[in-house]
């Protein structure tokens, strides 16, 4: 009688699997943790091998030094190691400078010690509804620094915006969404709570009359071809501060967005990729404004020989009268000043771009080409932001037919024929 054959073992450090009564398989292994422990982590298949593939590379991450996140973690380890070995990958710079504001001062002082797996929607809904009820300025302990508000028993009541409530969830349930993916967390349970949806902003763009005023007090800037490209493209601020002459091709009267200037926390002002791949577009000069990009050429060129040696030729096309690239804070501050001159109410800089829209709309523009300028990722963002606009439109649409139904054509006007095929 021929003996069974025994299962071979597993070399020392590779963990353990077995299949669960649901039929799934399970492997669990000791890895290096994000508070620098050593800890035991579980993952999922519906293979043997799928669940010794998770286990093995989880392994291998521990193995080189990477602390990964188990199902013990308290939420602050976890967001700490999500947004050191993970998020940093996947968002923009400046994305991820927000994001770690977020975890630092909102979910890791308000659930920070709670366990990852025993975490619950009703933590969450709980710590959503404290933070949109509690002063900040106490809550971040800024009362006792600046020896006022609570510290005095005097409450601001500063609390935080519906809109940043709100980022404060989505940052949490992106996090939470990776451990999902990982087999880490059964369920998202941040995706369980309900926020209230912040209500839009209510953004006034320029009017026709409007624009023209503000485009007038512009010239009589040094870089009144800025204006005129912001106004009559809709190119967005980073955009704008990180063209290059290179990119511009007065022969077809076209424009390449290939990158958007920013500043950044760690490294100032810094050249990004455009905010999504359909930002990174090719779009029509207008006429004007191809004069005054050749205007703003000379000007520089004029620029650059009375700096001589103190030049520093960036190649960007808008640039400081040295040639280095300007602050988009300094370009804010000049914009207010063109607003005061023209005698215009005050709006952000990014209403512009609204402004470029709303007036290419109410000229019965197609709202595709409209998405195509503006580099939008999907036209469902176009018509989201611009809803109220075509609402108008809508209106006037149908009084129009109204006055048709009702008789109130023009005299002059042929009668209508109607065909049958």
């Amino acid at each position: 009688m021929t003996a069974p054959k025994r299962k071979k073992a597993r070399a020392n450090g590779e963990g353990t699997i077995y299949q669960r009564k649901d039929g799934r398989w399970e492997a669990a292994g000791y890895v290096l943790a994000a508070d620098g422990s050593r800890k035991r982590v579980r993952v999922y298949g519906s293979t043997r091998r799928e669940a010794a593939d998770k286990l093995a590379e989880k392994i291998a991450d521990s193995n080189r030094g990477l602390p990964v996140a188990t199902a013990d973690s308290t939420v602050d380890d976890y967001l700490t190691y999500w947004l050191g070995s993970v998020a940093v990958h996947r968002l923009r710079e400046n994305t991820h400078t927000r994001y770690a504001a977020c975890i630092r001062l909102h979910l890791i002082p308000g659930l920070g010690t709670k366990n990852v797996a025993r975490l619950t929607a009703k933590d969450v809904r709980t710590f959503l509804d404290r933070l949109r009820t509690t002063c900040q300025c106490c809550a971040q302990g800024l009362d006792t620094e600046r020896k006022r508000c609570c510290a005095i028993g005097e409450c601001c009541q500063k609390r935080l915006s519906a809109l940043t409530v709100t980022y404060v969830h989505s940052v949490l349930k992106s996090a939470l969404e990776h451990a999902v993916r990982e087999d880490e967390l059964p369920r998202n349970v941040a995706r369980n709570v309900k926020a209230t949806a912040p209500r839009p902003t209510r953004f006034r763009p320029l009017t026709a009359v409007e624009a023209r005023r503000f485009l007038n007090a512009a010239r009589t800037d040094r870089l009144p071809a800025l204006c005129e490209l912001a106004l009559r493209t809709g190119l967005r601020k980073g955009e704008l501060l990180g063209l290059h002459w290179k990119d511009l091709d007065f022969t077809t009267g076209t424009a390449s967005i290939r990158r958007s200037l920013q500043r950044t926390r760690p490294g100032g002002l810094t050249h990004l990729p455009t905010k999504t791949r359909a930002s990174e577009r090719r779009i029509a000069l207008p006429t004007e404004c191809l004069h005054s990009l050749k205007e703003h050429r000379g000007r520089q060129d004029k620029e650059r020989e009375t700096a001589g040696p103190d030049w520093s030729d960036s190649g960007l096309v808008f640039t400081t009268p040295t040639g280095r690239p300007l602050d988009p804070a300094d370009l804010t501050r000049r914009f207010r000043s063109f607003l005061n001159r023209a005698g215009l109410r005050r709006i952000r800089f990014h209403d512009l771009r609204h402004s470029t829209a709303t007036l290419l709309l109410e000229q019965g523009v197609d709202l595709v080409v409209i998405k195509e300028l503006l580099g939008h990722a999907h036209i469902g963002v176009t018509a989201g932001v611009y809803a109220h606009v075509r609402l108008r439109l809508q209106r006037q649409a149908i009084d129009i037919l109204g006055n048709a139904l009702d008789g109130h054509t023009h005299p002059d006007d042929p009668p209508l024929t109607t065909t049958t095929r």
